[in-house]
This record gives C-alpha cells, sequence and structure tokens, in this order.
C-alpha cells in the first residue's frame, strides 16, 4: 500500500517592489506555479522566497484573503507589497494590528544603520549578541519592528511587522527605512544615546565643564548627558556632517 500527497497548480503574480525577491524569469509577469493541498498562501509566498512581512493584500480570485488561506486548484493569485499612497485597512486581511510606538530591532549586520536611527530618535534596539530566537523573542514582546536582510528571520510566524533592508549601504538603508515607515514627521534628532539607546538628558554647562575639553566648553553652551553610560554630546562637528550628509538631507 503506498500514499502520495498531491499537488495543485495557481497562477500567480506579485506587484511592485515584491518582484525584488524573484527570479529574473518572474518577474513583473504572472506565472504558474505548483503548491501542495493543504498548504497555506503564506507558505506558497515564503517558498518563492518573499517575507510575510513585506505583503499589505493578497486577493485570491478578486477576494481579499488572510495568510491562513489554504490555496485550491486553479486558483488567481495576485499580491501586493505595502501600500503608501492610500489606506487599504478596509480591504486587507493581512495585515497586522498597527503599532502604538515605531520602535526597532535590528540584527547583527545593521549596526550603522542603528546608530542613524539613533541620531534621528528612533528607539532602536541592536547588539551584536542578538541571535534570531533572541531579535523574535524581543520583537514580539515589545512590539517592535524587526530591520534585517536574512528573509529567513522575517518569515518566521512570530515577527508580525518587519521589513528586508534591500541596500548594503548604511546611508541608503535609512532612506529606506524612512520612506518605507513614513518617518519623516517623527524625526527627532540627537535626543538619544547612540551607543546606549537611551533618551538624552539636559545638563548645565558648569556641571560638564570638568568633563569635556577647554576648547569645546568654551565654543558650546548647550550640553546632554546619557544617563546610562554617561556620555556627554553637543552640538559639534558630527551633528554639523549629520545634518548635511546625504543621507539627512535626502530625507
Amino acid at each position: 500500500m503506498s500514499c502520495s500527497l498531491e499537488t495543485g497548480q495557481v497562477s500567480i503574480r506579485f506587484y511592485e517592489e515584491l518582484n525584488f525577491f524573484l527570479a529574473k524569469d518572474k518577474r513583473k509577469t504572472r506565472f504558474k506555479t505548483q503548491f501542495w493541498f493543504g498548504d497555506t498562501i503564506k507558505a506558497l509566498i515564503e517558498s518563492l522566497g518573499i517575507p510575510h512581512t513585506e505583503v499589505d493584500l493578497i486577493l485570491v480570485n478578486q477576494n481579499s484573503v488572510s495568510f491562513s488561506y489554504q490555496l485550491k486548484n486553479g486558483d488567481r493569485v495576485s499580491i501586493y507589497p505595502v501600500f503608501e499612497s492610500f489606506n487599504i485597512a478596509s480591504l486587507t486581511k493581512v495585515r497586522p494590528e498597527p503599532l502604538r510606538e515605531t520602535k526597532f530591532i535590528l540584527d547583527v549586520h545593521l549596526g550603522r544603520l542603528a546608530r542613524y536611527l539613533r541620531m534621528l530618535g528612533f528607539d532602536t534596539l541592536y547588539a551584536n549578541s542578538y541571535d534570531d530566537e533572541t531579535l523574535s523573542r524581543i520583537s514580539k514582546a515589545e512590539r517592535r519592528i524587526v530591520l534585517s536582510r536574512d528573509r529567513g528571520l522575517l518569515k518566521r510566524r512570530i515577527i508580525t511587522h518587519g521589513y528586508c533592508i534591500r541596500s548594503h549601504n548604511p546611508s541608503e538603508q535609512l532612506i529606506e527605512v524612512i520612506k518605507r515607515f513614513d518617518l519623516n514627521q517623527n524625526l527627532n534628532p540627537f535626543s538619544l544615546c547612540l551607543e546606549c539607546n537611551e533618551a538624552l538628558l539636559n545638563i548645565t554647562k558648569k556641571e560638564i565643564q570638568a568633563k569635556v575639553p577647554p576648547l569645546v566648553f568654551s565654543r558650546y553652551n548647550s550640553f546632554c548627558v546619557c544617563p546610562a553610560c554617561h556620555r556627554i554630546y553637543w552640538k559639534g562637528s558630527h551633528w554639523e556632517r549629520m545634518r548635511h550628509s546625504a543621507a539627512f538631507g535626502s530625507i
């Protein structure tokens, strides 16, 4: 006696930036692909290399469905990325509950991006000791958006909010994140410690006289301190470089 798993076939198309994840022969075109009966649409999407966190709307036979939809032979599937220009909240069945706060957690390869995000005032966790399990657990517990170039990490079911970074350049990565999450109105530069991610506190000039170089003390009047690591910040050359950098100017 033997048994065999049955397969079906669907017609599928991915739109806009989702094509970034596909093989060249499957980009910007509708193609047919097989699935195992019992598979969900989420399983099919991720088998084609696309993290579910990149998807905002799934239409099957012109009807919006959730990730748990079980595929049927002959289904016509259309997959759309996150929409930035209009609200589809009443239509989509895959978008998770919106986060009340924009908070990030980054994988071990995005250390420079973490500093840039902190420099712009965004609560950003990063440590080179984080493994995938730790990232996933913290993301769920603290409702943080996972930023990573690792598609496998972003396919984890426990992660509901995430983004797959495309560029290898930290400045370009920063622009990607600002645009993807529409953060232009939420910039609060130099309000967080670049090392600890703690909110900086104002400190009087008199209190830091013995803690900064004499030239800095004489040239600047406004100072902040990190309550955790006690680093002292002032709007010096590093602040000016950030203000006029390509990343900051392009936001």
